[in-house]
């Protein structure tokens, strides 16, 4: 596409889409849709019902009512603010990533005000072992974002950013 923002937001938007679809359809074709629901879909991948009441890593659990939609306008308010990142980017990968982040963001607060809490069903394991909580495709879109914003920003040359604009007097 000519217009790099416009393909930004559509990835967003396609990520959103992506995740409240498998989050339906494990939820109801799959009927995994209480604690202790489990299908085993690899050795070492299974879909297990978890209920995220809180953040990342299941901080800050929002216990009742009042924390539930102050989570809801914290975590819309993070993602107008990368909606509003979004339009001023000009650099493509940062472009992506934060379409990552907002598309991931998008559809866990869709989440939020549909049920209380986020669905998460992905759990990767080895045995006992499990390097990450049990997930789902909005996490993992924001986590892959995130993670190639702070590359990308650490070891992307000066060739690779644009320069700063200058301010006109008025």
């Amino acid at each position: 596409m000519r217009n790099p923002r416009l393909t930004g937001f559509i990835l967003a938007v396609a990520i959103f889409l992506v995740d409240q679809l498998v989050k339906a359809w494990v939820t109801g074709p799959m009927e995994i849709r209480a604690i202790g629901d489990v299908r085993e879909v690899l050795p070492f991948f299974d879909l297990r019902f978890v209920p995220n009441i809180g953040i990342s890593l299941g901080l800050l659990p929002a216990e009742g009512p009042a924390m539930r939609w102050a989570l809801v306008a914290l975590t819309a308010a993070i993602a107008a603010g990368v909606g509003v990142w979004m339009w001023r980017e000009t650099v493509k990968g940062d472009l992506i990533a934060l379409a990552m982040v907002l598309g991931g963001a998008l559809g866990n607060i869709v989440d939020r005000v549909r049920f209380g809490y986020v669905v998460d069903y992905a759990d990767l394991h080895f045995g006992e072992w499990r390097p990450f909580l049990v997930f789902n495709v909005a996490d993992a879109a924001i986590t892959i974002g995130v993670v190639i914003l702070l590359v990308r920003s650490l070891f992307a040359s000066r060739a690779d950013k644009p320069a700063p604009r200058e301010k006109v007097d008025a």
